[in-house]
């Protein structure tokens, strides 16, 4: 962490550079985080969390392994990207934005991948999934499972 605040100087105009920084070293802004950067640079927690719960960039508990991106775009929209994205939820027992209780997924509901011709597409980790069904999603998420990975 001491590396991070001397990188920025302790000025009140790198308070997002500091947040990506931590966010980026340690997954997420823990409590302890926020509370020292708050001792270091002479800014309330109260306005970092401000700051931070401003942005969807930034999280406040660890990730988990996997993350799961279900896209919600036009073309994905069309091919019944909603119920695919129904499905995940009720196979991980979670709702977009959330991480499952084993810390094993991270579920995410995106605006556009970028993959429309692929549609519907999820994405895990940064393995496309390509033309998704209901059905083929429980054996995606298999795939994962057993799976581990470590993520910063």
């Amino acid at each position: 962490m001491k590396h991070i605040l001397s990188q920025h100087l302790g000025k009140r105009s790198s308070l997002i550079p500091f947040l990506q920084d931590i966010q980026k070293e340690f997954g997420y802004l823990s409590t302890k985080a926020i509370d020292e950067l708050s001792r270091s640079t002479d800014i309330s927690a109260n306005e970092i969390y401000g700051v931070a719960t401003f942005y969807t960039q930034f999280r406040f508990s660890p990730p988990g392994e996997h993350t799961v991106r279900v896209c919600q775009g036009t073309a994905c929209h069309v091919r019944r990207g909603r119920q695919i994205l129904n499905e995940v939820e009720q196979q991980l027992k979670i709702k977009a934005g959330q991480t499952t209780e084993d810390r094993k997924f991270d579920l995410e509901r995106v605006a556009c991948l970028g993959c429309c011709a692929l549609a519907p597409v999820v994405v895990v980790d940064d393995k496309v999934h390509a033309r998704m069904t209901a059905k083929k999603i429980s054996s995606v998420l298999s795939q994962y499972k057993g799976r581990q990975t470590r993520k910063k």
